[in-house]
């Protein structure tokens, strides 16, 4: 399943290009798995070598593997509704404010369309205790509902949504094998070398927002290794991964180029040119990334530390995605 044009477009984006390391898996709509691992788990301050077992910090992939995917259990659980306003489960929410922030859906939250910014610098608020007050209190400026833009700020709401109603912290949600919070720092890929932090990031999260959470938030912190993702990949493409219901309704589309939890296949979609109209997935900003083709009957996850050493560097992740995409699917009927 992975033909040698696209084990020659790996190759030379970690022996020529300057990507520290990759891992790439692909399954069919059989069960029938492919996997391989090129380059290094970290190059700073040491060469570490990757092997298929290692960690990655999955990033933005954590909003549809586990916070939609939490959020989507509820509904099925009937303790939420993709109709609920957010100030259903968050009545605290803007107190002695007047926003439009509070009649927002859940379903806009996880469609990107409740009219909030995309980002904020939140982790140089203060501790964790203070950021979590200021993230309900702050005078978010709010947008006409609608418009897609892409919300670390709603799912971090949306984290906050599933604390308060399954009444526990998020890193004490159950995990399936392969996906975890708290990952062996030596069998973690690299991601950064953070000026805030000072060091290089192995095994604690990279997002700043997240971390200054204690490592967890709705929008990242999710760790995974190749084979995990790949299961849930396969979910995805064979059932199962929710109850038949709501999986039908995390893949219909609800917005411009959205499902409940993913990315749909669109014009310049990282997955590639090649995927059927029906293709979905997402990306984590380590270089992380997942993609489902149901009509092609494939599912692969591409997994990097492209932001090892340094988010600055100039190694442009979205041309390898497309052309893995692009090769993969090349080579199906």
């Amino acid at each position: 399943m992975i033909s040698n044009c696209t084990r020659e477009v790996l190759r030379r984006a970690v022996e020529e290009s300057g990507l520290p390391g990759a891992a790439l898996g692909v399954v069919d709509a059989a069960g029938e798995r492919a996997t391989l691992a090129l380059g290094h788990a970290a190059l700073e301050p040491e060469p570490v070598p990757l092997d298929e077992e290692f960690w990655w910090d999955l990033a933005s992939l954590t909003k549809p593997l586990f916070t939609a995917r939490e959020v989507l259990r509820g509904v099925e659980a009937g303790v939420l509704d993709l109709g609920d306003p957010l100030s259903t489960h968050l009545p605290d929410l803007a107190w002695m404010q007047e926003t439009e922030l509070r009649t927002r859906t859940l379903r806009q939250f996880l469609t990107h369309t409740a009219g909030l910014p995309a980002w904020a610098p939140i982790y140089a608020w203060g501790e964790a205790g203070t950021i979590r007050a200021r993230l309900l209190q702050e005078p978010w400026p709010v947008s006409a509902p609608g418009e897609v833009v892409y919300s670390d700020l709603g799912y971090l709401l949306l984290g906050t949504v599933l604390e308060r109603v399954r009444g526990r912290p998020l890193r004490d949600f159950a995990l399936d094998p392969g996906l975890t919070f708290t990952p062996d720092p030596e069998r973690t890929a690299a991601t950064e070398c953070c000026p805030w932090r000072g060091r290089v990031l192995r095994g604690e999260t990279h997002d700043e927002n997240a971390w200054a959470l204690g490592g967890v938030a709705g929008h990242a912190g999710l760790f995974g290794t190749l084979a995990g993702v790949l299961s849930q990949a396969e979910s995805l493409l064979r059932g199962g991964w929710l109850s038949p219901a709501g999986q039908a309704a995390a893949l219909s589309p609800q917005a411009p180029g959205r499902t409940l939890a993913f990315v749909a296949a669109q014009p310049g979609w990282s997955g590639g040119s090649l995927a059927g109209a029906g293709a979905f997935g997402h990306t984590g900003f380590t270089g992380t990334g997942l993609w489902v083709d149901p009509a092609r009957g494939l599912a692969w996850v591409l997994l990097t530390n492209r932001v090892h050493p340094s988010r600055h560097g100039p190694f442009d992740i979205q041309t390898l995605r497309r052309a893995v995409g692009n090769t993969l699917l090349a080579g199906r009927e």
